[in-house]
């Protein structure tokens, strides 16, 4: 993917680096020139310095190839702002950060997709979004360091038409991924699953494990991290 951060500071340091570790395209914006150049010399990633509401200042970033733009600054109004101008560059996915909440609607107005709000934040959820598009986390616990999400079984997955126990025991199966409920929408059932319990392709599944077993248990079922990609 490629991914603009707008803001330097700890969320979107955070989100950039993580991001970069993964190997996607990430450019950083920051009004902070000393900032853009240790992001630079620290961690080899890609920077430009100015503002990010600015339209020649997201042009040099490439705001027109982005996959993903992420609002990270301080201040809700700029987040605004750059929430409305990479909607108009017609960026497919905008995560924009909201300290105050007079703010989420106008940021869903202004094309926000995914909104944090920093009252429940932790990195590896935001990532999860970031990087899972065809899985919704629902729910966190242990501080942030379990989730649980839903993430629908496409066509052609390999887990399709296997039972739970088989699915479990399969090899690239987390082991302490819990497959805690499946949705079939065809039938309109909410199933809480033995292991006797076939998965079809457009299942609903509620997978909950660690971040990382997350990760695992979703390639696993097909779900990749970008579509197309």
């Amino acid at each position: 993917m490629y991914v603009i951060v707008a803001g330097a500071g700890i969320v979107g340091k955070g989100l950039a680096t993580r991001l970069n570790e993964s190997k996607h395209d990430v450019v950083v914006i920051d009004t902070d020139e000393d900032v853009c150049q240790e992001l630079y010399a620290r961690h080899g990633l890609e920077t430009v310095h100015g503002s990010a509401t600015s339209i020649n200042v997201l042009e040099q970033a490439g705001i027109r190839k982005a996959d993903v733009a992420v609002a990270a600054m301080r201040k809700d109004a700029d987040n605004l702002a750059f929430t409305l101008l990479a909607h108009d560059f017609e960026v497919p996915r905008i995560v924009a950060r909201v300290t105050d909440p007079q703010y989420e609607a106008a940021l869903r107005r202004a094309g926000a997709t995914r909104l944090i709000n920093l009252a429940g934040l932790y990195l590896e959820q935001v990532l999860i979004d970031i990087e899972e598009p065809d899985a919704r986390r629902i729910a966190s616990f242990g501080e942030g360091k379990g989730t649980m999400v839903i993430a629908r079984v496409p066509e052609g997955s390999q887990v399709d038409g296997k039972t739970i126990q088989q699915i479990a025991g399969s090899e690239g199966f987390p082991r302490d991924c819990i497959i805690a409920g499946l949705y079939r929408e065809k039938t309109r059932e909410f199933i809480i699953p033995r292991g006797n319990r076939t998965i079809l392709a457009d299942d609903q599944v509620f997978l909950a494990a660690t971040t990382a077993d997350i990760r695992r248990a979703l390639r696993h079922i097909g779900i990749k991290r970008w579509k197309g990609r």
